[in-house]
């Protein structure tokens, strides 16, 4: 029996966090630096992954299938296609950085605190979210994708709710209840959403007798199965409910601003860069594949909610006075670009829409964290607070304009290639939704660049006077996220080449081919 990789790169970060978790409560540093080799090690595996995986190959590869529960036809499955292949390797990347970045995040402010645990306990819940998003974006069967789907959400609201911001304003019991709030808003949304997509996934095994996506495939070629258009329909619903509150999609998505703003930054980084692609990639892997009558049917409703995302979340970041619910608005403004690739049903839009969801990951994490490393700074998250910090802190400034820069999908950045092929596959499928998306653009330029010149010009504000440059460990957080905007935007190929044949199969699971050009026949 061949090595079972997928497994475990899956399986390594949730061994790092049983570890990490019993390390003894006075060596903290020795369970920090446990996660981070854990991480790291991951990190290896994802790379052999990447090697092993051939593009031109067969849709799914590095495949597993053992039966789980046989009476019940569920499967312990696991496959990657580019696309899965794509945001697994993104999900091992980031999470060292966002160890690094949390380094002195959960220390205890008592000095005589040995006998608890919150450090240990706070890393080892990141590496728990990162063994079940890297499970959830191999998950081949129906039911196990659920259960990654709705079990990720446990780590999530004890990191939301456990470990606030250190930076937020106000008294203590003021904090500790909007952190609670958060927490348990982000809870509620997303356990709605999941309870809809367990009748949705029942539904779909009445239907179909299976949870295997590689099953229901072959029977739907053979012509031995196929669904009533209004079975296909409510099913449809039901998995995309729970994928835009996951997403999030407007009107959607009021959990995310309160979960980053109360969130520390490392986890912030974790909630829209990592566990929110989990719903994007599964539009493209579920709805798209299982139901693509249906999502072809939706498609004028749910182009029109990605519009409103991309103008709605950009508008309110214009007028934050919050630097991380800044951040957070404009990612639902990109989630919204995302959709509309998705939905877009080219294969440009849908190449675009996959790219996005890497170098969106990349540069908020870049822009965030680098936000994180000033507001701890300065103990304040409010723009207000800020003035002249370039002249106190000349490498934060410039590595925080270049990620704010990535954001506003600059040419010659990662981000610019993938809302290009968005737009292009936008306009040739819906010219009407691609001049509205462009709007997106002109704000994104707007809220960036505002947010730099209040914080990062002007003069020296006296609360800012002694700030400290980028240390060491930031800066190895910082440059490599700052590399790899750059060289993905000067040569996405690699990833390109990895993503475009896994487009192609969802086109061609949709029936759906790219608008030929209108060209004027020659007089």
């Amino acid at each position: 029996m061949s090595f079972p990789l997928l497994t475990a790169t899956a399986a390594l970060p949730a061994i790092g966090a049983i570890a990490t978790a019993a390390v003894p409560a006075a060596r903290r540093t020795a369970a920090k630096w446990l996660a981070l080799a854990f991480s790291l090690a991951t990190l290896v595996l994802a790379g052999i992954a990447l090697a092993r995986f051939e593009p031109g190959g067969s849709r799914f590869q590095l495949t597993e299938s053992h039966a789980w529960i046989k009476d019940f036809g569920v499967r312990y499955e696991l496959g990657v296609d580019g696309i899965g292949l794509a945001l697994m390797a993104l999900t091992a990347l980031l999470i060292p950085f966002v160890i690094l970045a949390g380094w002195h995040d959960a220390d205890p402010l008592e000095t005589n605190s040995s006998r608890w645990r919150p450090t240990q306990g706070f890393f080892a819940l990141i590496l728990m979210v990162e063994a079940m998003v890297i499970l959830s974006f191999e998950a081949t069967d129906v039911f196990l994708f659920y259960i990654l789907f709705e079990a990720m959400l446990i780590p999530m609201y004890f990191l939301i709710g456990g470990f606030g911001d250190r930076a937020h304003a106000g008294s203590d019991e003021n904090a500790a209840a909007q952190r609670s709030y958060a927490a348990v808003k982000f809870l509620l949304y997303n356990l709605v959403g999941g309870l809809i997509m367990l009748a949705a996934v029942i539904g779909l095994y009445v239907v179909a007798g299976t949870f295997s996506l590689s099953e229901i495939a072959e029977a739907r070629a053979n012509g031995t199965f196929s669904m009533a258009t209004g079975t296909e329909r409510w099913l449809f619903l039901g998995f995309f409910f729970a994928f835009a509150v996951k997403a999030p999609l407007w009107p959607l998505h009021t959990w995310l601003p309160n979960a980053m703003g109360e969130a520390t930054t490392p986890v912030a980084v974790l909630i829209t860069a990592v566990v929110d692609k989990v719903g994007t990639f599964a539009m493209l892997r579920f709805c798209l594949q299982l139901f693509p009558e249906a999502s072809k049917w939706a498609t004028p409703v749910v182009l029109v909610l990605a519009l409103i995302s991309i103008v709605y979340g950009a508008l309110l970041a214009v007028g934050q006075r919050d630097i991380k619910r800044l951040i957070a608005y404009a990612s639902i403004s990109h989630f919204g670009f995302i959709i509309l690739g998705i939905f877009a049903m080219t294969s440009q839009g849908q190449s675009g829409a996959t790219l996005y969801m890497v170098n969106h990951g990349i540069s908020t994490a870049a822009l965030m964290l680098v936000a994180g490393f000033l507001i701890t700074r300065r103990g304040s998250r409010l723009i207000a607070d800020y003035g002249g910090v370039q002249k106190v802190a000349p490498v934060l400034a410039g590595t925080f304009l270049i990620g704010g820069l990535a954001t506003l999908s600059l040419p010659g950045l990662a981000p610019f290639v993938s809302e290009f092929l968005v737009l292009v596959g936008a306009f040739a499928a819906y010219p009407v939704v691609g001049i509205i998306a462009t709007t997106g653009i002109v704000l994104a330029a707007i809220y960036v660049l505002v947010l730099y010149q209040r914080t990062m010009t002007g003069p020296v504000k006296a609360e800012v006077q002694g700030m400290a440059d980028l240390k060491v460990r930031e800066l190895a957080v910082v440059v490599p996220l700052i590399a790899l905007l750059i060289f993905l935007g000067v040569y996405p190929k690699p990833l390109t080449d990895i993503v475009n044949p896994a487009v192609r199969h969802t086109m061609s699971d949709v029936q759906k081919k790219d608008p030929q050009p209108e060209v004027e026949a020659a007089k």
